[in-house]
């Protein structure tokens, strides 16, 4: 597996590549990779023949007073994993030589990244589109893995990828959970014993949701309040930023589940900022 930390190195490699008529995968991470990340990694390996990784915390995409500088990094379990798994190339850089001092161009899609993450970071979007459309450029991927535990995120990726003609196949691959069904993440490292023992009543609380709209409860607002109720009993130590049900495509809210909806939520649990999602069939 070979390692780059520079990013005009790394597009000079994949355009080689690409000359020589390889298909390129795209994984993009923050990096202290898990078992999620690795999912992602083996379901790009068939659909390539050339699989980069990239291991970047995108300072863009934190807004102030966010988790930046403590966020968790593991390079030597990153660089493991990633060759355990069939990565041919590593992408590693440092924010220097993404941005530089006097960068000024921005990639957004303002109205699918308003609602849900996007009301209490509003730069959010704005840097992951950014970033990616960089990787984009800098590997000429074909093919790029996003997990769907960040829906909107996928969401929003989708609609740039399509309004801009970018010549990429985005997959969206199902959230991997714990046993106990706790949604995999990066931050759940920063969470009490107490707080990682009640945060699973989160996906307990969205197929309870899920139940009640099946048996026949449509009122998006009284599906909310009451997953809010069921909240304030399980999770009493935890700190609701939303829930919300939207349309799956255009992150807007409805009003009624007519067809397919996406319930998602995101609960502060201490430091850790935790979100998931269903869908739920119309």
């Amino acid at each position: 597996m070979n390692i780059i930390t520079d990013p005009t190195e790394l597009q000079r490699q994949c355009l080689t590549w690409r000359r020589q008529g390889h298909t390129i995968g795209l994984v993009p991470t923050m990096g202290y990779l898990h078992h999620g990340h690795t999912s992602l990694i083996d379901r790009a390996r068939p659909e390539c023949e050339r699989l980069v990784v990239s291991v970047f915390v995108n300072p863009t995409q934190f807004g102030e007073n966010e988790d930046l500088s403590t966020y968790p990094r593991d390079f030597d379990s990153d660089r493991a994993k990633a060759e355990a798994h069939g990565v041919d190339l590593l992408f590693a850089p440092e924010p220097g030589v993404m941005y530089a001092d006097n960068h000024a161009t921005w990639v957004e899609v303002p109205r699918l990244g308003a609602n849900l993450c996007g009301a209490t970071r509003p730069i959010h979007f704005r840097g992951v589109c950014t970033v990616v459309t960089k990787l984009f450029m800098l590997t000429q991927a074909e093919v790029a893995v996003f997990g769907e535990k960040d829906w909107q995120q996928l969401a929003v990726l989708r609609r740039m990828v399509r309004d801009l003609n970018m010549p990429v196949k985005l997959i969206g691959h199902p959230i991997v959970r714990e046993a106990d069904g706790l949604a995999l993440s990066s931050r759940n490292a920063y969470m009490t014993e107490a707080e990682r023992a009640a945060a699973p009543n989160i996906r307990k609380g969205l197929l309870k949701l899920a139940e009640k709209a099946r048996n026949g409860e449509r009122d998006c607002e009284v599906l909310k309040r009451f997953l809010a109720d069921e909240f304030a009993v399980t999770l009493p130590m935890g700190q609701v930023d939303y829930i919300e049900i939207v349309d799956p495509d255009e992150i807007s809210p409805v009003k009624t589940v007519a067809r397919s909806a996406l319930a998602a939520v995101a609960v502060r649990m201490g430091k850790a900022r935790l979100i998931d999602n269903i869908l739920i069939e119309g």
